[in-house]
C-alpha cells in the first residue's frame, strides 16, 4: 500500500517545478525557497491541507519536548516575577501620590 496519495505526489511535483522556476516563496517571510527539502515540505503541507493521503508530521523526540517545556516554564516564571515587581512599584507610587495629595 502506498504511503502517499496521488494528490500529494502531484502537489509536491507542482511545488518542485515552482522552485525550479524560482517562483516558490515561503509562507511566513515570503522569501524565495531554494532548498529542495523545503519545497517538498511545502508541497506535503499543502496536500495535507487539501485532505490528501499524507502521513502525519513526525513529532519531536521526548528529550526535545522536555527541554522545550522546561524553557517555557522558566520563561513564564521570570515574566510573572517581573510583572509582580512592576505592580508593587506602581502601587507604591500611587500610594505616595495619594499621601502627598491628602497632605496638601
Amino acid at each position: 500500500m502506498a504511503k502517499y496519495g496521488e494528490k500529494a505526489q502531484s502537489k509536491v511535483e507542482k511545488t518542485m517545478r515552482e522552485r525550479k522556476a524560482g517562483s516558490l516563496r515561503s509562507g511566513g517571510s515570503g522569501k524565495k525557497v531554494t532548498s529542495r527539502n523545503q519545497a517538498i515540505a511545502i508541497g506535503l503541507s499543502e496536500a495535507r491541507r487539501e485532505g490528501a493521503k499524507v502521513p502525519a508530521k513526525k513529532s519531536a523526540k521526548k528529550s526535545t519536548k522536555r527541554s522545550a517545556k522546561k524553557s517555557t516554564k522558566r520563561a513564564t516564571k521570570t515574566s510573572t516575577r517581573r510583572a509582580a515587581k512592576k505592580s508593587t512599584k506602581r502601587s507604591a507610587r500611587k500610594s505616595t501620590k495619594r499621601a502627598a495629595k491628602s497632605a496638601a
